[in-house]
């Protein structure tokens, strides 16, 4: 079987021209082979590198780097340290100290509403306000 395959290469061999740029001939110009310009670029260069080395490791292709996982893994830790810092402040408020707050609270709530009924004012008054404003700034630069 194996010798019918080289027979059959042999003779095909035969039938194929042979390139005479082989022989040495000043004349000619040698031919190069191309470059394939994506495999010839720096970034696939690095992925096909990454990608062989995740292959090495046994990582599959959709796993992420380690640069990113790191960086993931510290925001979380941060998150996390943030939120217990928030718990042990709260926790550490004396019971005076949670009184203060829940009266500024209140009073916050009770200074907010005439702010919101002066927003319902006509809008005929609010331009009449600031007309009075422009007028007594004017005045008043006039005088210096």
């Amino acid at each position: 079987m194996y010798s019918e395959i080289q027979r059959e290469r042999a003779d095909i061999g035969g039938l194929m021209a042979r390139p005479e740029y082989r022989e040495w001939n000043p004349e000619l110009i040698k031919p190069k082979k191309l470059l394939n310009p994506v495999k010839a670029s720096r970034s696939h260069q690095e992925l096909h590198r990454e990608l062989l080395m995740n292959h090495r490791r046994g990582l599959g292709v959709d796993s992420k780097p380690e640069l990113q996982r790191v960086l993931e893994h510290r925001r979380r830790n941060q998150l996390i340290k943030k939120k217990k810092e928030e718990l042990e402040a709260k926790r550490l408020q004396c019971p005076f100290e949670q009184e203060l707050l829940r009266r500024q609270q209140r009073l916050n709530q009770l200074e907010k509403p005439p702010e919101k009924e002066e927003d319902h004012a006509p809008e005929f008054m609010k331009v009449r306000e600031n007309l009075r404003r422009i007028a007594t700034l004017t005045s008043e630069e006039r005088a210096l």
